[in-house]
């Protein structure tokens, strides 16, 4: 196992305290705040761990941030069992850090059943993932080119167990006005366990990656900007069939509409062989305050 995956995996390897009571914690590599991906990801850890049933997997879920989460302390996850059905278990999971509830999920689980199957199909002409420019690559350009102190830019082009590759890169520099839609592949960097489960939990990590910053392209500004605040509200996923987290996955994105100080933001999930396996929407707080260029 290489340091990359090991990374991930202790990050979705939460410690049982006691019966429905899980701890976790974040990556030495944090700042400011815990990533949302890592609370979506360790949460469905959580309530699977719960799920006696081996051939019963998540098929939906529906979260709110509710607090920032310090990635100096653990993160308390604790699962309310509400149901056990014949073919679905439904979970609830509260994360808690500093005695006060920072997000809560609903889960639902279901035994695999056949049925009526349909999908939009994955948009065609896509780029193999390999012909792409990885980010940690365009990340070092951008942030040279921006003359990032050599900490901060050591931090932005890190090494990270997950990677994308965009096919229509930003510069988050230098933000263009563009219509509020982006595709990429992404996947988790080395070869996983054979668990659908974990597969399941490593997406929900991923999904949270680039999804609200797709609402920010027609208005040129990114959370590069010291006048400019994002923060994931809500998060919710369905999951329409197996695939593997560690196989490059394409990621297409789009916001119908942003207000309020709130943007919109949904994404379709396909495998590389075109079945789409993952819906997503979100919606993220993306105040902006005083002049965009300062």
């Amino acid at each position: 196992m290489t340091e990359r995956l090991d990374e991930l995996l202790q990050v979705l390897d939460l410690e049982e305290l006691e019966i429905n009571h899980y701890r976790g914690r974040s990556p030495n590599d944090a700042w400011q705040r815990v990533y949302g991906g890592q609370v979506l990801g360790q949460a469905l850890v959580a309530a699977s761990r719960t799920v006696e049933d081996p051939n019963r997997s998540a098929h939906s879920l529906h979260a709110y941030f509710l607090r920032p989460g310090d990635p100096n302390h653990p993160i308390l996850y604790t699962v309310d069992r509400i149901r056990d059905g014949r073919s679905f278990t439904t979970r609830r999971v509260v994360a808690i850090q500093h005695g006060r509830p920072m997000f809560n999920m609903s889960i639902s689980f279901q035994t695999d059943e056949p049925g009526l199957e349909h999908a939009f199909a994955m948009p065609e002409g896509i780029p193999d993932p390999e012909s792409l420019t990885p980010e940690r690559e365009l990340r070092r350009q951008h942030g040279e080119a921006a003359g990032l102190d050599p900490e901060v830019l050591a931090h932005f082009t890190r090494e990270r167990p997950i990677e994308y590759r965009a096919l229509n890169p930003q510069n988050d520099f230098k933000p263009e006005k563009r219509a509020p839609k982006q595709m990429g592949w992404m996947r988790v960097k080395e070869p996983m366990p054979d668990d659908l489960r974990l597969h399941q939990c490593a997406l929900a990590y991923l999904s949270d990656w680039t999804l609200l910053d797709t609402c920010t392209w027609p208005h040129g500004v990114s959370f590069m900007q010291p006048n400019f605040q994002t923060a994931s509200l809500d998060h919710a996923m369905w999951f329409h069939g197996p695939f593997r987290a560690d196989e490059w996955l394409l990621y297409v994105q789009d916001s119908p509409a942003a207000g309020g100080a709130r943007g919109f933001n949904r994404g379709l999930i396909y495998s590389q062989d075109g079945a789409l396996v993952a819906s997503v929407a979100q919606e993220g707080l993306i105040p902006l305050h005083g002049d965009p260029k300062s």
